[in-house]
């Protein structure tokens, strides 16, 4: 498991970005097997953990160190977690996490109507324990919005050119348990407000005319959507919301380029600590590189400016100004060949 760090400028095709550090999960089966920890080298305070412990002490380790962070972005495996939001919510960081269809969540108003309510008790028996507001998943409040709610917004610079998504975003709850249950019940439990925020492709030219396309069932429509709650501030755009869903594919971006440029994939070690060298080793190449890219001249024609503090440049966010770098180019260049070197047949002889 990994931490990236990302600029804040994730509508950009080239962003700057850099792994900040990485550990290791291990299943239970090694847990429990002493010989095979010990052939491994793994430390005696390893314990059990799980992915979600790992992402919150890789978030914790990040903070000691000083990386600025303005908003934490995961994918669903992490969303779902209720353990993990909650550990995101006590450290006070805001975040946008992917949830499945699934996800519960109770709407502000109906939590605020049953607030105000005062109990009314008849005097016989004990009284009534109030009951938590009606939970909807998010594919439920989704669906039930009308089909104007939806709005067109673009993403970021692509290969092909910019991409564009339709998204909807609404205030909620994040929420578990029935109203079968009282709110003191361990089931029930009602979360900070925040961002109910979902995305589905652009419709392509004429898809809505059935005589021009096949017209799509509901429920491949469905499938299409992509949900996620954010926590940040009520007056975020709902295309700043789109733009940090977005941000996580920096992380492949990273794998991608830190296996074909910095050898990530050649580690044959069997130790612990042989493989979280590797590991720093890797990530420090591949920072060093994106540092050093802001560094080159760029081509003519292009009219951003290159950086000439680069490593100031990386922690400008700190003090909230934008690490945009639109002329970045990719990590590294391709490889040419080089006319100085005998043939293959030459060096077989």
């Amino acid at each position: 498991m990994s931490a990236e760090y990302l600029a804040d400028d994730p509508a950009s095709s080239t962003p700057f970005h850099f792994p900040v550090s990485a550990q290791l999960f291990l299943p239970e089966s090694w847990i429990q097997d002493a010989e095979r920890r010990k052939r491994a080298q793994v430390p005696e305070e390893i314990m059990q953990q799980t992915k979600p412990e790992i992402a919150l002490g890789l978030l914790d380790r990040a903070r000691r160190w000083g990386v600025p962070i303005s908003a934490v972005v995961v994918d669903a495996g992490y969303g779902d977690n209720p353990n993990f939001l909650r550990g995101l919510d006590e450290r006070q960081v805001p975040y946008l996490c992917a949830v499945e269809s699934t996800f519960g969540c109770r709407l502000p108003d109906e939590v605020e109507a049953l607030a105000a309510q005062t109990p009314v008790y008849g005097g016989r028996g004990q009284p009534r324990k109030p009951r938590p507001a009606p939970l909807y998943t998010v594919k439920e409040l989704i669906a039930a919005l009308p089909a104007d709610a939806w709005q067109t917004i673009r993403c970021r610079e692509g290969t092909k050119g910019t991409l564009q998504v339709q998204a909807v975003a609404l205030r909620v709850h994040r929420a578990t348990g029935s109203s079968l249950h009282s709110t003191c019940h361990a089931r029930v439990y009602t979360g900070p407000q925040g961002w109910l925020l979902a995305e589905r492709p652009v419709p392509e030219a004429g898809a809505n005319d059935p005589a021009a396309t096949p017209v799509k069932t509901q429920e491949k429509e469905e499938e299409q959507i992509k949900y996620w709650f954010s926590v940040l501030p009520e007056d975020a755009s709902l295309q700043r919301l789109v733009l940090l869903a977005h941000a996580r594919w920096v992380i492949e971006q990273f794998y991608e380029d830190a296996k074909q440029e910095c050898g990530l994939d050649h580690y044959q070690g069997r130790s612990w600590n042989g493989l979280h060298r590797h590991l720093a080793l890797v990530m420090l190449a591949y920072s060093f590189l994106m540092l050093y890219r802001l560094t080159l001249p760029l081509p003519p024609g292009e009219a951003f400016p290159p950086l000439r503090d680069a490593k100031l440049a990386a922690f400008r966010a700190s003090t909230g100004a934008a690490l945009a770098v639109p002329g970045s180019r990719p990590l590294a260049r391709a490889d040419q060949a080089d006319p100085n070197v005998p043939s293959s047949e030459k060096l077989t002889e």
